[in-house]
């Protein structure tokens, strides 16, 4: 397809997760803390957990990236596109609504 894009999208569903956890937060939570403990130091006693800097865990929604191509003059209407093509593969089920972009790349 001369001038061409390829675009990658995600479906979004309502009980999608995407949460951030400080990891200070995550090593003060008992049974985090209590897990991490018995792992890697059994059998010890009096034992603290400590970070030297301030680092976060996502928890996110594993999610499915699907691809198509449109040409350059269609990009105005990417995102009406992109929801078509999911529901033309019929992508977007119950408790789904919608898609989100992940990526435009120009092909030439």
């Amino acid at each position: 397809m001369e001038g061409s894009m390829k675009v990658s999208y995600t479906v979004m569903c309502n009980n999608d997760v995407n949460l951030e956890v400080t990891l200070s937060k995550l090593l003060s939570n008992e049974k985090v803390a209590k897990a991490i403990k018995s792992e890697f130091a059994k059998g010890m006693r009096n034992l603290t957990l400590t970070s030297n800097e301030e680092a976060s865990l996502y928890i996110k929604t594993e999610k499915e990236v699907y691809e198509f191509t449109v040409s350059k003059n269609d990009f105005a209407d990417i995102l009406v596109l992109a929801e078509e093509d999911a529901r033309k593969h019929k992508r977007i089920k119950k408790e789904c609504e919608g898609v989100e972009l992940v990526d435009i790349v120009t092909l030439d």
